[in-house]
């Protein structure tokens, strides 16, 4: 069992950049986990069989979904029959016929959990497994079972071993993840050193040459020369408009924050945006608890709202409806969120949001996300980005909350 998540956090992980090829290696890897479980058990003193299939099993059906739990579990009852078709055959398909159901049903509120929420699901989940091969094999039985040291100790191990590996797992992800933020820390403050030595030095140019393309601009031209010149401004301005994010990526977001009311600001933002929403065709609905008081910028955390508004009023070409939230969590955060009805994105496409020049629009640079990332990062605050593809947006915002 250690073998899978061994070849993850060394291999897998750095190498391969697609979810959807991980989340393939890794099916294929606790299936070989699990035929090896099941080939070599522990053996008790009086002929007990004790195996922990149950936690690649459960491994992979949280972490992958709901194909790899179907093939997992194939492959389970395949190599089960392959072994010996006896009472302990039909207790494995009862017992997954129970399980599957019910793993389906915690797995997206596994995938949205944190790490000690996750922890306590998948245990459970393993007690309600030996627990339902327990009682089902009783059954079967006829309940006439005079040593249940077997299930006692297939009980205890499965807890104990869950308990142990989803520790391990979501601790190599923690590092992976920090692993990952340090190296976009040291590429924001690179981008951000270049842009205040050179942002200026590269706009003053511009601007002189798009002056003297304005004087150019001479009724008597052709009207092709006309159009030639209205789109190299038009380009300039483009390119200004780029080192205008660049520099406001580049300054510190930290200067002058105060308390300030969450909702009010939400109200505010909205009220800003409302007229390019209703050129888009595009209502936004608010519901806004108020005494959600934070320590930040206002004109920062305004400046992050509308970029993620306009994004989402952007991704519904044909209207829509954004939904607007904002109210207090039991675990001492201030809850933004903003939801959309528009294109959605895949999962590879949300792992690279907030990169530069990364933008699903045609003409977008990215940096509106970006910029958007480091201001809320700078509040020490986290954004969780939730997107089906032709389902929508989510993104959530979790900011320290003050009294």
């Amino acid at each position: 069992m250690i073998v899978p998540i061994f070849i993850y956090s060394t291999f897998v992980v750095e190498k391969v950049k697609q979810r959807k090829h991980r989340h393939i290696i890794m099916t294929v890897m606790w299936g070989i986990s699990i035929v090896f479980c099941m080939s070599f058990p522990v053996i008790l003193d009086h002929g007990g069989r004790v195996d922990l299939r149950i936690i690649p099993l459960l491994l992979g059906s949280l972490y992958g979904g709901f194909w790899p739990s179907i093939f997992l579990s194939a492959l389970v009852v395949g190599y089960r029959f392959y072994l010996d078709f006896n009472i302990g055959f039909y207790n494995t398909v009862f017992v997954l016929v129970i399980f599957l159901p019910l793993v389906w049903s915690f797995q997206k509120r596994f995938a949205r959990s944190e790490k000690r929420q996750r922890v306590t699901i998948a245990v459970a989940l393993s007690l309600c497994y030996c627990l339902s091969g327990f009682t089902i094999y009783a059954t079967l039985r006829g309940f006439t079972i005079e040593d249940p040291t077997v299930q006692i100790v297939q009980i205890i191990m499965g807890a104990t071993v869950t308990w142990f590996f989803v520790v391990l797992y979501e601790t190599i992800i923690e590092i992976t993840r920090i692993r990952t933020e340090l190296q976009n820390a040291e590429k924001a403050r690179v981008i951000s050193e270049l842009t205040s030595v050179f942002a200026h030095e590269i706009r003053n140019p511009m601007q002189v040459t798009r002056g003297f393309l304005q004087l150019l601009n001479d009724p008597d031209l052709p009207d092709d020369k006309k159009e030639y010149i209205q789109i190299s401004i038009e380009e300039l301005d483009r390119a200004n408009e780029i080192i205008t994010d660049f520099l406001a990526f580049g300054k510190p977001t930290t200067d002058m924050n105060e308390r300030i009311e969450v909702g009010h600001q939400l109200e505010r933002v909205s009220k800003i945006i409302q007229s390019y929403s209703l050129n888009n065709n595009v209502q936004i609905e608010a519901e806004i608890h108020k005494d959600c008081w934070i320590y930040a910028n206002a004109q920062k955390l305004n400046q992050s709202l509308i970029n993620i508004l306009k994004n989402a009023i952007e991704s519904m070409p044909d209207g829509g409806i954004v939904w607007m939230t904002c109210s207090s969590t039991d675990n001492g955060f201030v809850k933004i969120s903003i939801r959309d009805q528009g294109i959605g994105m895949t999962k590879e496409q949300i792992d690279r949001l907030g990169y530069a020049f990364y933008s699903l629009k045609e003409s977008g640079t990215g940096l509106g996300m970006m910029i958007s990332f480091q201001i809320i990062r700078s509040f020490k605050g986290k954004i969780q980005v939730n997107s089906e593809k032709d389902k929508g947006t989510e993104i959530v915002i979790l900011l320290p909350r003050i009294d």
